[in-house]
């Protein structure tokens, strides 16, 4: 009897001791894990949006040597009560307004300040498009209209093949992917931990096989979509994103600080959400676009790519906002008025006729209740046009 005691004790210590190494081991997985559970709790959600890399894997996108580029300062106009009822409504943590180039307000909220870099969440897709525009206007991807397997062969076989570039960039793809954020078992959910625990997202992509509509018919908000056009971008240049975004983009607009990206365990870029920059510098994208592209002294973005990814191109459905090339429109769209939009409230507004920007950061836990889209878009076309 005494034997077997010590057999099980000596059992129990070796199980003790693996459980401690593969903790040790996996000590930044696991952390990552924990991460993501949390990510959006209510205790947490504000100061986790404004330190992302704290928790995950990140690249820097390097902001280059040169000057900053200036945000010369204008008229300070006064938040009426109704946008200041908004700030609070939808938690939002950094509010930037540009009219005519210039700086007329600036302001920060939960206990955030100026330098953080804030997440961009589905923002990042516009700035990946806009990538993608001027690859395209340099020849290094043909034309929109051909097949992703040419530039990203892992896919074929999978639920992308027969898809075009142009039924990507539209999200419509027709691969059935579930969004739903509340759902721990949606895809993006799944996606979510794929990224937390270092894995593959190209192999995530490629391993997805159910459709639900043939390429270019319907349209669906796939964010995986996004990443196929990453992997297109690679596979066309034979580099990776975050140098791309440096060279092309970041370090020719003359942002104040590096933003950074989220990547999965191989170093990829968390493209279709991972990018993180100071609200300022989100401004400056948006007045690049709403310029066609020239910023900072120089044609950054090709116009005519501007031109075609901001007006609605996406066979979006009655009740939807409209869909381009990653940017969107209000259902209601008016000519010159486009926007990058990202879940829990992040927001670069452009309003090319009354020559405004709008960037705001929040972390607006009920940001899909009924009405709240259509008020945001309300809110910002009254800042708007109160010049």
């Amino acid at each position: 009897m005494r034997r077997i005691l010590k057999i099980i004790l000596w059992i129990v210590l070796v199980l003790v001791i693996l459980a401690v190494a593969v903790g040790i081991w996996k000590r930044e997985e696991l952390k990552r894990l924990m991460a993501v559970n949390s990510l959006f709790s209510a205790e947490k959600i504000v100061t986790n949006f404004s330190g992302m890399n704290a928790a995950f894997l990140s690249v820097d996108v390097p902001r280059g040597d040169g000057p900053v580029s200036e945000l010369p300062k204008g008229d300070p106009i006064t938040l009426t009560p109704q946008v200041e009822q908004w700030i609070k409504d939808r938690t939002v943590t950094a509010l930037v307004v540009l009219k005519d180039g210039a700086l007329v307000h600036e302001s920060y909220y939960q206990g955030t300040n100026p330098d953080d870099l804030r997440i961009s969440w589905s923002v990042a897709k516009s700035y990946l498009s806009a990538l993608f525009g001027v690859l395209l206007h340099e020849g290094a991807i043909a034309s929109i209209d051909d097949p992703v397997t040419k530039y990203a062969p892992s896919l074929k076989g999978g639920a992308y093949d027969g898809a075009t570039i142009k039924n990507v960039l539209n999200m419509a793809s027709g691969v059935t992917f579930d969004e739903d954020y509340l759902d721990k078992n949606s895809d993006i959910n799944k996606m979510g931990r794929v990224l937390a625990l270092g894995k593959s997202m190209d192999g995530f992509a490629a391993d997805l096989k159910e459709t639900f509509a043939k390429p270019g018919t319907d349209w669906q908000y796939v964010s995986i979509d996004t990443h196929v056009i990453s992997m297109v971008i690679r596979g066309a240049t034979g580099r990776d994103i975050a140098p791309l975004l440096s060279e092309k983009i970041i370090a020719p607009m003359g942002l104040e600080a590096s933003p950074y990206y989220l990547t999965d365990g191989n170093g990829v870029a968390f493209v279709l959400g991972g990018l993180n920059l100071r609200t300022r510098d989100y401004a400056r994208m948006g007045q690049m676009f709403l310029q066609n592209g020239m910023y900072n002294g120089k044609q950054i973005i090709p116009a005519d790519w501007v031109a075609a990814s901001t007006v609605p191109s996406a066979p979006t459905g009655k009740g939807e906002f409209g869909y381009g090339y990653q940017w969107w429109t209000p259902e209601d769209v008016r000519e010159g008025e486009f926007l990058a939009r990202g879940v829990y409230g992040q927001y670069i507004y452009i309003n090319r006729p009354l020559g405004v920007v709008i960037a705001t950061n929040a972390a607006d836990r009920k940001f899909r209740d009924e009405g709240v889209r259509d008020y945001q878009i309300e809110i910002f076309r009254k800042i708007a046009e109160g010049f």
